[in-house]
């Protein structure tokens, strides 16, 4: 990490060290988890305390944990000759535990001190999600809050015009759930006896994808060789 990040780092967890927990990353960057019942008074104190003044809220979006960890195919490693399939199925790596599945991420900028910020918040409940709206803290969240409903199913408690924003009139589900299927579950056609567009269930069978294998094939040497020759 950078000298700045470092400050940063200390100024936050100084400030906050009863509150926050530092996430790990991999680059140079900070994250921090932030109860739900927090969120609002931290953002509060991130935007106005000189120390930080993240004036901005560049961005919100939801996160689904479902699966989180749980590899169904192996894939990370490759061979002289292409990429091999994994030999094992349903490695896990890590376990969450069943109220965390869904999050709220909040992309924090201090145009004044050229400074960033990631804020990480699990909802409470599953069925629906909910966590606080910071519609209030800063405007843009607005649609933000939006999306992240539309595409997760998040409640913002707060936002006074929390609807879809990207997805279809009547649409049913969010399409960024892990057990939204790939699919979806309708689809849409021409009806040539009702000369209109019409939705249907879909037709299509769902699948489990795997990783295309390349693999050298030994049996197509000699006729490559024999191609060679007769050239």
């Amino acid at each position: 990490m950078t000298a700045a990040l470092d400050k940063l780092a200390e100024q936050v967890e100084a400030r906050f060290k009863d509150v926050l927990t530092r996430v790990p990353s991999t680059s140079d960057e900070l994250t921090y988890e932030v109860p739900a019942g927090k969120l609002r008074e931290v953002c509060r104190a991130l935007r106005d305390e000189k120390a930080f003044k993240f004036e901005q809220l560049m961005d919100v979006c939801g996160v689904d944990y479902l699966g989180y960890g749980t590899d169904e195919w192996r894939t990370e490693s490759a061979t002289k000759s292409g990429f091999s399939r994994g030999v094992r199925r349903g490695v896990t790596q890590v376990a969450t535990r069943p109220e965390q599945r869904y999050a709220a991420v909040y992309h924090l900028l201090s145009v004044s001190r050229n400074e960033r910020l990631r804020l990480r918040a699990y909802c409470i409940g599953q069925e629906p999600p909910v966590i606080d709206s910071v519609i209030d803290i800063w405007a843009s969240a607005a649609w933000f809050e939006r999306e992240a409903f539309d595409l997760f199913g998040i409640l913002f408690d707060g936002n006074p015009d929390l609807r879809r924003i990207l997805t279809d009139y009547g649409f049913v589900g969010h399409p960024f759930r892990k057990d939204f299927p790939l699919s979806g579950n309708v689809e849409v056609k021409y009806d040539p006896e009702k000369k209109r567009v019409v939705y249907q269930p879909v037709s299509i069978a769902p699948r489990t994808l795997v990783p295309r294998v390349i693999r050298h094939d030994p049996r197509y040497d000699e006729a490559f060789k024999e191609v060679s020759k007769d050239a």
